[in-house]
């Protein structure tokens, strides 16, 4: 009885450490979609907006910060300066890990 239900609490606790890991690619995964709208699929553009898959993640991550705070300028950091807002600086490192693995 004692063996059954130690197992049982095992494995609920190793479900419900990959349920949270899931919970969070799908989370970045979403915020990544985001992205393809103007950055083609997986980031991979086919036209004049750059391509951001591949990108190291602190190239990333600074580019982000910069574009919300402003300090980059011009008209296409307009419309990055808006989406930025929007994202903590967490979710930039996970949007930059996710980036950096996409060849």
């Amino acid at each position: 009885m004692k063996k059954s239900l130690v197992v049982s609490l095992l494995l609920a606790g190793t479900l419900g450490a990959v349920a949270t890991a899931h919970a969070v690619d799908s989370r970045t995964r979403f915020m990544a979609a985001n992205c393809g709208y103007c950055h083609g699929t997986d980031g991979k553009s086919r036209g004049a907006i750059p391509s951001i898959a591949g990108l190291d993640k602190a190239y990333f991550v600074q580019q982000m910060k910069d574009f919300r705070s402003g300090a980059r300028s011009g008209a296409a950091s307009t419309v990055m300066h808006q989406h930025a807002t929007g994202y903590t600086d967490e979710e930039f490192e996970k949007l930059g890990e996710w980036f950096s693995k996409i060849k």
